[in-house]
């Protein structure tokens, strides 16, 4: 693939350098050379600076943003979204487990990941947190895919070896060597991040925990992904499990697991010592609205997160959520704040999908905004994809009017086109 074009986009761009400033560029320029972005202002501003042979994309009254990033998909669930009415253990043990199985047919995994890798892009994501099978051929499958996109990833391996079909168990002392083989690999090939993946401390021995543990010791600039505190029905089981750990999030903190770019996805129900200790080590959650509400798991309270200054990202949590667009999933996370009385504006929404979410899985060196240098990942937004939308934006009168609206009535449809690092993708 061929990146080293020189190109220049005419639309309306949107993006942030903090949490607290908005960059709006109403007819701009963003000028994209060997992948990255070299320069984004006024038509006006960035005109005079283009080199003689450049290709101009025309985008004009669309509204361009980075690329969205999803903290939290399973990239082996997607057969099984919208399955009806179960709560998270069970609904595991029903759909998920007997589905996961299948990924150790390699004809089955390639096709399924390839889809799955496809829906992401469709939906304007272009950076995602994954969670594979527990098999070492399908997480390369996954690998090889995102590779052949230049897509960014963060995926590793899914490990368990309790409390699971002796198919999807693995052998524990089999565990670190399978990881390290995939690491060594992988890690940091194209935009490949390997992440150390427990699928939670449930399905995982006290062994396991530790081989994981010691693997993130050799390999101390990886980080780690989980699930911590989703159901209340997986809460005690874990205290059981765990007596000597105080608490749930202990269980992890024992093996080293937390730190800066690691990821508990859902956190609803965290005791003070445990928000406290994400807190002090700047350990990131991801919020995953839509499959909280779908398996009736609980409301996370993001103003704790506010107070404790805690880093956190979006996530669509295919198959418990039930939809790719990340607009759907701020769409959900402005309900569940609503019915805790916590403020969440689409302003707040668009941050976590773009520069804070790249800041809170560690990335934003690399992507989350149109700074000079990162990489050119971003999505080309249809505001009037919809009839409705249609109607709905000729009675609007600020920028922060249209992103409320793209956030509540926005999905796939409004996905006109994506980029990564410069190059279109077919979706």
């Amino acid at each position: 693939m061929n990146r080293k074009a020189n190109i220049a986009i005419k639309a309306d761009f949107l993006h942030f350098l903090s949490e607290s400033e908005m960059v709006y560029i109403r007819n701009g320029l963003l000028w994209v050379e060997d992948g990255k972005v070299k320069m984004i202002g006024s038509v006006d501003e960035v005109s005079p600076f283009l080199p003689k042979k450049f290709t101009l994309k025309d985008e004009s009254g669309k509204l361009v943003f980075p690329g969205f990033i999803d903290g939290h998909v399973h990239a082996v669930q997607t057969q099984a979204i919208a399955s009806y009415g179960k709560q998270l253990l069970d609904w595991l043990e029903t759909y998920i487990f007997p589905l996961e199985q299948k990924f150790e047919d390699e004809h089955f995994a390639r096709r399924s990941i390839k889809f799955f890798l496809n829906q992401l892009v469709k939906n304007g994501t272009t950076t995602a947190a994954i969670f594979p099978s527990r098999h070492s051929i399908a997480t390369s499958i996954l690998f090889e895919e995102a590779l052949a996109l230049n897509m960014r990833i963060l995926a590793g391996k899914t490990n368990m070896d309790r409390n699971a079909p002796i198919a999807l168990c693995d052998d524990t002392k089999q565990t670190y060597i399978d990881n390290q083989q995939l690491i060594n690999k992988y890690h940091q090939k194209g935009r490949i991040n390997y992440t150390i993946t427990p699928r939670f401390a449930i399905t995982s021995t006290e062994a396991q925990l530790q081989a994981l543990g010691d693997l993130k010791k050799s390999y101390p600039q990886l980080a780690v992904q989980t699930h911590v505190s989703e159901s209340r029905n997986e809460v005690d089981p874990v205290k059981k499990m765990f007596p000597q750990a105080k608490n749930y999030l202990d269980v992890y903190d024992t093996y080293g697991y937390l730190g800066k770019g690691s990821l508990m996805a859902h956190a609803i129900f965290l005791e003070d010592d445990e928000w406290k200790r994400l807190s002090e080590t700047q350990t990131s959650i991801i919020h995953c609205p839509t499959s909280n509400l779908f398996l009736g798991s609980g409301l996370f309270n993001m103003q704790k997160c506010r107070d404790y200054n805690i880093p956190l990202a979006l996530g669509s949590d295919v198959g418990a959520g039930n939809s790719f667009s990340m607009l759907r999933t701020a769409s959900e996370a402005y309900k569940v704040a609503a019915l805790q009385n916590i403020e969440f504006t689409a302003r707040n929404a668009f941050y976590l999908l773009t520069l804070g979410g790249a800041k809170a899985l560690n990335q934003d060196d690399f992507i989350g905004n149109f700074e000079i240098g990162k990489e050119a990942d971003f999505v080309v937004v249809d505001i009037g994809a919809t009839e409705l939308m249609q109607e709905r934006i000729t009675n609007i009168n600020n920028i922060d009017e249209l992103l409320f609206v793209l956030m509540m009535l926005g999905d796939d449809r409004n996905i006109k086109s994506v980029y990564l690092q410069g190059e279109k993708v077919n979706i």
